[in-house]
């Protein structure tokens, strides 16, 4: 059971079902979604949050294996792991979701309207209603403590107007026992209550506004279609404020902790706002930038430089109003102690996350931390107290998206453990109706247009595109829908498709990358083969880019339209290869993420090969000795390699190194060179889990090299372990951050180097509260629940110094002594100096210099960093785009230890839902070649970058692996005598789309 249908509960479901259980998804909401579909677009890559959230949802709506508890709280656990009986509360619907249809004949005769929590309460919506457009299930509800029939007995409109018969007014709530074998958590958090902050005024002026309430005004389905106005009288901004930490680092709330998500949201929505409109001026008000995560560095120096989104460190005092419903006045004390007051159009307070667990520990037996939020184990971040129940999410800690799908990917995986010897037994099979034969037919496309909110129907005039395309050859209908991606538009599609005996389908909206998946499951499941679709980009390639543009935008939609009508008219059928999937794992790297990767795999019943190139397992972990939060590392490291060493279903190869890799997922096969001579190896999945390395610096960096009483953190933490006496004498000790991180060459941050100092420091003053630690810093970085250490550290003595990137502190050597000379922003830059006897510099990660080459043999692509980067950095976080190769650990980005071995475990999880197939299914989409033409000239081989094509020198001609085939189409155009074609994109298709966009020229 998965409890909460967030985008965590929504991906621990998914996995679950990948690996052969069945799942009882449950949320106490009318609809899964979460936070996550109530966001605009999601950061470092602006990706609208809807549009890659919906196909999930969708997913999940569709799959016969998840059976969904809507509205339903969960009373009571008993039981033991593998055999819990959880009892829930189903509270009535007053609406049949097997009836419901989704056309909103009730919400429009609904007399009461209510106000919309799904936008943040700033509209108002009729009392029944579907939660929002893409709401799974798609199905309306009531709220019965607000209806005028229930609490009246005064009307009965929406019963009487529904022509399905949906509406039944006599459901009651019933009590259900369900027994499972693993609990996942996964009920997210809700967002600080302004009001308590009272200095700022919320919920006194209409012009402060909180960071949801913000983030709904710029979602394009929102109460202003995406158009940035204040609340008082809806007009413009143009002085935008973003008020940080509102709930959060606060010892008067009694949220110490820190958000984790804040710092980029506002960045974000500062970034968004100005794409709205150019003339909005954003200052976010903070005290430290917290850009951790990877791509966050790079996202803020480009809103700062690039968007000029104005950064001002403080902690704003107060926010009033100037005159009533107008402008706000927002009182604040620069870094160098002046005192200001700034007026501002519109306020956002950046609001922290709260946990949501009042009843938690009581329902579920799990112990919550002093915080409220499920406390978990210090190295497995989805382990809780209770044995059989993991966690996920923002209710474990807070985090973003991206951590949230990693934990919701590990605890699916920790979940199955205790249910591996009952795989695939309950699970239903996905049944399709017969393919209609459309041999001999001539075409009847349908064409939708998606609105996707004012994405689209913002720039493009989407009535006049589905008049256009009404006109055009073949069309046999075109309709217009304002989210095409719903799920009530897959079955609206459905029925469109067999109604009107249509044999092709257009659809036009955003980008084929996310949704093309969803659009031909819809098109197989109306009894169409699934490629005789076409998708037309009309948001990436036309509304986002010509904006300011709507009349050209509407005119080239219009020619995107008309080229996907040309196209898909010559769509054939294609079929999909299917392979066998060999059930072993090859995990690359024996540090601490490979290790438990390895683990979990080899746990699942997976015969696993484990190389390492040195000759001993550990990797980083051998070098650190505890965690910020107290863990013994060295005993974690010991559990696993004896885990290791003892466990049948493992293989270990010492300094093994990768040679080649051949094949493609489910059926690999790697050449591996070991001491003991080449092994060949036959596996199904790769995961990459190759570490980093920490940095070196330069020759005399920081004194680095020209003075033995200048190390780094790893020395400091070696001798604060192995001869703590040695650093008896040490009476002053300045620790200098950011080594060889957010720098030029680096511009990244490398995420771990504030936590360590921050342990170390705190170590050093145990060992000698006399004495002087300085931390020389640009920000820290102690996000998360880390927040608490780094007050405690403040508490202890530990002194912490700010400095600007273009103004680094200096260490030099006067006679025997080192002195530090540094310009101290906390007291407006003036240089101060230290005479340590310790420089302590904290280096950042770097990447690993053989992941080039491993990068290479996999066929997978890096960051320029040199890190390997993820196939979406989101929803896909420890996948490539090359199927069945997954990542984990400091060879996807900086990471702590618990973060590297969460990480390892989401990995493994999401390869064993390749593992437990029986096979895979190869896309229709490949090259093929035409033998009578062929000449053997060899051209596509050099050319193919997958090695899907060999020549056959007995034939002389061209042999593709459609296995290995990614259907990029270099093969094709290369082809100087026609012989090879890419299926799905003939020459005579890709011509018709030529002729259609040159035909007026």
């Amino acid at each position: 059971m998965v409890v909460g249908g967030g985008i965590g509960g929504i991906q621990a479901s998914l996995d679950l079902v990948g690996m052969g259980y069945r799942v009882y998804l449950v949320d106490s909401g009318p609809s899964i979604g979460g936070v996550m579909g109530q966001l605009d677009k999601t950061f470092p890559t602006n990706d609208c949050s809807m549009c890659i959230l919906s196909p999930k949802l969708v997913e999940v709506g569709a799959n016969k294996n998840i059976q969904l508890y809507t509205l339903t709280d969960v009373t009571g656990v008993e039981g033991v792991p593998g055999n819990f009986k959880v009892s829930v509360r189903v509270r009535p619907r007053f609406v049949d979701i097997e009836k419901c249809t989704g056309c909103g004949l009730c919400s429009e005769n609904c007399r009461v309207k209510v106000k919309d929590p799904y936008n943040a309460n700033l509209s108002r919506v009729p009392l029944i209603r579907v939660p929002f457009p893409q709401a799974v299930p798609g199905a309306a509800f009531i709220d019965p403590a607000k209806c005028l029939h229930f609490r009246a007995g005064k009307c009965g409109n929406c019963k009487e107007e529904c022509q399905s018969g949906a509406v039944d007014y006599e459901q009651k709530e019933r009590a259900q026992v369900i027994e499972v074998g693993s609990i996942v958590l996964a009920t997210g958090y809700k967002p600080f209550d302004a009001h308590a902050r009272a200095e700022y005024g919320y919920g006194v002026y209409d012009n402060v506004i909180t960071s949801l309430e913000f983030e709904r005004m710029l979602a394009a389905n929102g109460p202003t279609g995406g158009r940035v106005a204040r609340r008082s009288d809806g007009g413009p901004v143009k002085k935008l404020a973003f008020i940080q930490c509102v709930g959060s680092r606060d010892s008067s709330t009694g949220n110490t902790y820190c958000s984790s998500v804040c710092c980029m949201y506002a960045t974000k929505q500062s970034v968004i706002a100005k794409e709205h409109e150019r003339a909005i001026e954003p200052t976010v008000f903070f005290i430290d930038m917290r850009a951790y995560g990877k791509g966050f560095e790079e996202y803020y120096q480009k809103a700062k430089n690039e968007h000029g989104v104005r950064y001002v460190r403080c902690l704003a005092s107060y926010a009033k109003e100037l005159q009533p419903g107008k402008s706000m006045l927002i009182s604040y004390v620069d870094p160098d102690g002046g005192v200001f007051e700034e007026e501002f159009d519109l306020v956002v307070l950046s609001v922290g996350i709260e946990p949501d667990t009042a009843r938690l520990s009581e329902t579920f037996g799990v112990e919550l931390d002093r915080h409220g939020f499920v406390d978990s184990d210090m190295f497995v971040s989805v382990e809780t107290s209770r044995e059989g129940i993991y966690v996920c999410g923002a209710v474990e800690s807070p985090k973003d998206i991206p951590d949230t799908v990693v934990q919701a990917s590990a605890s699916a995986g920790m979940a199955s453990g205790a249910m591996c010897s009952r795989k695939g037994e309950l699970i239903e099979n996905v049944s399709y109706p017969p393919e209609r034969d459309v041999a001999g037919e001539a075409p009847r496309i349908g064409m939708v247009v998606c609105r996707c909110g004012t994405n689209i129907g913002g720039v493009v005039d989407v009535p006049a595109v589905v008049e256009y395309a009404k006109a055009l050859p073949g069309v046999a209908i075109a309709e217009e829908r304002l989210y095409a991606c719903s799920q009530d538009a897959q079955v609206w599609i459905r029925e469109l498709i067999r109604e009107h005996r249509l044999n092709r389908l257009l659809v036009a909206s955003c980008t084929p990358r996310t949704h093309q998946p969803l659009f031909r499951e819809t098109v197989r499941a109306a009894g169409l083969n699934k490629y005789l679709f076409e998708m037309a980009n009309i948001r990436e390639h036309c509304s986002w880019v010509h904006m300011g543009f709507p009349d050209e935008a509407t005119e080239k939609a219009k020619y995107l339209v008309k080229m996907g009508v040309w196209k898909v008219a010559l769509s054939e059928p294609l079929s999909e290869g299917v392979s066998p999937v060999t059930p072993r794992a090859l995990v690359v790297g024996g540090g601490a993420a490979g290790m438990m990767a390895a683990l979990q795999l080899a746990d699942a019943g997976f015969m696993t090969y484990l190389l390492e190139k040195t000759a001993e397992l550990g990797g980083n972990m051998r070098h650190i000795k505890k965690t910020i939060e107290g863990g013994d590392v060295a005993g974690k490291l010991k559990e696993l390699e004896q885990r290791v060493l003892s466990h049948k279903n493992i293989e270990l190869f010492l300094s093994a190194q990768v040679e080649s890799v051949d094949g493609f997922v489910g059926k690999f096969h790697t050449t591996v060179d070991t001491p003991g001579g080449v092994v060949e190896l036959d596996h199904g999945i790769v995961v990459v889990a190759t570490g980093g390395l920490e940095y070196v610096p330069l020759k005399d960096e920081y004194g680095w090299g020209a003075h033995d009483r200048v190390i780094t953190q790893t020395e400091l933490e070696r001798r604060l372990d192995e001869n703590p006496s040695s650093l008896a004498h040490v009476r002053n000790t300045v620790m200098i951050q950011c080594v060889g991180s957010r720098n030029d060459q680096r511009p990244y941050c490398s995420k771990i180097c504030c936590g360590t100092a921050i342990k170390n420091a705190v170590s050093l003053k145990k060992l000698n509260p006399r004495s002087l630690v300085n931390v020389c810093y640009r920000d820290i970085r102690a996000y998360g629940l880390k927040e608490e250490y780094y007050r405690s550290a403040r508490d202890m003595g530990v002194n912490f110094i700010r400095f600007e990137k273009d103004r680094p502190p200096a260490v030099s050597q006067v006679s025997s002594d080192l002195l530090v000379h540094v310009a101290d922003m906390n007291i407006r830059g003036e240089e101060i100096a230290l005479t340590p006897d310790l420089v302590v510099l904290s280096c950042g990660i770097v990447a690993n210099p053989d992941a080039l080459e491993l990068a290479s043999k996999l066929k997978v692509p890096l960051t320029t960093d040199g890190f390997f980067l993820e196939a979406h950095v989101k929803l896909r976080p420890v996948e490539f785009a090359t199927d069945g190769v997954f990542v984990a650990g400091l060879a996807h980005y900086p990471k702590t230890i618990t973060e590297s071995l969460t990480q390892a475990c989401a990995a493994a999880a999401r390869a064993e839902t390749i593992l437990s197939k029986p096979d895979v299914v190869t896309d229709g989409v490949v090259a093929v070649v035409s033998e009578e033409v062929c000449s053997g000239c060899g051209q596509c081989v050099a050319l193919c970058g997958f090695e899907a094509i060999t020549l056959d020198e007995e034939r002389g001609v061209a042999v593709v692996n459609r296995s290995l085939c990614k259907g990029c189409g270099a093969c094709s155009a290369a082809c100087t005598s026609g012989a090879n074609r890419l299926l799905g994109f003939k020459p005579e298709q890709i011509f018709a789309q030529i002729k259609a966009a040159c035909g007026n020229l």
